[in-house]
């Protein structure tokens, strides 16, 4: 493990695997899950020649837990310190849920310079429901934008319930082992959670100029798996894909066809 000191202070951790001289490849967890929560796509991403960085922000994994006042842009602070840091060129970052958003984050403060693709698992660019915009978290509109995340992320009653999940369920509780969860939220992740979840990310990626992947799970907890193509549509290199039998965790829930899409886009995208 790695430790890299942003500039307002915190830590961010990071594990690398693979190839140093390969094509760099960073991976964003969601909201309060570790970097271990890729588990199951490291050592496709390994063995196909990558390099991996596994990067736990504040508040996740090995990381400090987070401390008041982080919001998306200073999310984005702490990302561009590991870039910075460790100099990477032409990376490939993928986020899952919030961490799908962080990327947002970042490109809008500092561009894709260093940047080569993205990958998206899972995530809204918007999450409040509104009439051009009806792909957002389920429930979640202007009549209770004030309130709706005020304790917990809520409860919406889709996807599939978790004591019918077999397998998939035993593949989440093994990639989430440390991740934080089953706990109140902080008062710190609680102003986290309401700030990502008033974003809109959608201006930033019609500006974005490298190929971007969609991907969202069939069955969903969050939101309809539209979502996917409706972000692809606004994204001038953007495509989408729907993981059957996957909830939100897609990756975790299906890594092997996660995996396969997420390679063949990595070569499509290499020879842009």
């Amino acid at each position: 493990m790695t430790r890299t000191t942003a500039g307002d202070g915190t830590a961010v951790d990071h594990r690398e695997h693979g190839d140093p001289r390969g094509r760099p490849v960073v991976l964003l967890a969601g909201f309060k899950a570790a970097a271990a929560s890729w588990r199951y796509q490291v050592p496709a991403l390994v063995e196909s020649g990558h390099r991996v960085l596994a990067v736990d922000l504040p508040g996740h994994g090995t990381a400090a837990p987070l401390p008041s006042g982080v919001t998306m842009d200073r999310r984005a602070l702490h990302l561009h310190a590991v870039l910075e840091e460790l100099d990477l060129r032409d990376a490939v970052l993928v986020g899952g849920s919030l961490g799908g958003n962080t990327i947002w984050a970042y490109a809008s403060q500092f561009g894709t310079d260093r940047v080569g693709s993205v990958v998206v698992v899972d995530q809204t660019p918007k999450m409040l429901n509104t009439a051009d915009w009806p792909h957002g978290f389920y429930g979640y509109d202007e009549s209770n934008a004030d309130t709706y995340f005020a304790a917990d992320v809520p409860a919406t009653g889709h996807g599939t319930p978790l004591r019918r999940r077999g397998k998939r369920l035993v593949r989440l509780l093994r990639a989430m082992r440390g991740g934080g969860g089953g706990r109140a939220l902080t008062p710190a992740e609680l102003a986290l959670l309401r700030d990502h979840a008033g974003r809109d990310w959608r201006t930033t990626i019609a500006g974005i100029d490298v190929p971007v992947l969609f991907v969202a799970g069939a069955e969903s907890e969050l939101w309809p798996s539209s979502h996917a193509a409706a972000a692809a549509a606004l994204a001038p290199r953007g495509t989408a894909a729907v993981v059957e039998r996957a909830g939100h965790a897609t990756n975790v829930e299906q890594p092997n066809a996660f995996n396969h899409g997420l390679l063949r886009f990595l070569t499509a995208a290499s020879g842009r």
